[in-house]
């Protein structure tokens, strides 16, 4: 993770949507990008494949708000490139670009249609990406007699925690991870079921999201 963070929100995939507005076609399309050099090169890349198109207005926000950058490639100044960058700020998520392609369809949209119709079809790109929030969680690594196990399994899917691994022999041991916020009920829980005969181990911590 670049944003050492206790949470850190962006989305989770490569995104491609279209919006029409007056028969101007807008094309959005956000990425996750962890760097300005992973910005720079995935408008790169979008500026080369739609290069027939009238605009690819892009804006970036990474580092917590340290590096924003916006352009609005040709079109009136204030009605692209910066409405593109507060849909990224107000939607909350950081360490992503979003480029929208626009062709133009043949009426003009003024000022605050332009506004709008960037600002839209932003918006619905960081939507398509699938917005998800990372958070510290704790990596244990539990023990026990199948006889526990499944009683144990119930109170891990009520806390959310992730599966990472399960291995069957003597005994049974399972991997998990859980968001830090819920970590120490759920070794309290874990503890309470097992009379105490049991108790998680922890082995790392990570960022992840569930």
């Amino acid at each position: 993770m670049s944003d050492k963070k206790e949470i850190f929100t962006t989305i989770r995939q490569e995104a491609h949507v279209e919006f029409e507005e007056k028969r101007s076609i807008f094309l959005g399309h956000a990425l996750r990008t962890d760097s300005e050099e992973e910005a720079q090169a995935f408008v790169k890349r979008l500026k080369k494949e739609y290069s027939d198109a009238t605009h690819n207005v892009f804006a970036y926000l990474m580092q917590g708000e340290a590096v924003a950058r916006y352009s609005d490639d040709g079109e009136p100044q204030g009605t692209a490139g910066m409405p593109v960058l507060d849909v990224i700020r107000k939607s909350g998520v950081r360490n992503v670009t979003v480029v929208v392609t626009r062709y133009f369809g043949g009426t003009l949209l003024g000022a605050g249609g332009l506004v709008r119709a960037y600002s839209h079809t932003a918006a619905l790109a960081i939507e398509a990406g699938g917005i998800i929030t990372y958070e510290p969680y704790f990596e244990y690594e539990l023990r026990c007699g199948y006889s526990e196990y499944g009683k144990y399994q119930v109170a891990l899917a009520a806390a959310g925690a992730v599966i990472d691994g399960t291995d069957f022999a003597a005994d049974v041991s399972v991997r998990y991870a859980v968001r830090k916020a819920e970590a120490d009920a759920l070794t309290k829980k874990i503890t309470e079921i097992g009379y105490g005969k049991d108790i998680p181990q922890q082995i790392g911590e990570r960022f992840d999201y569930r």
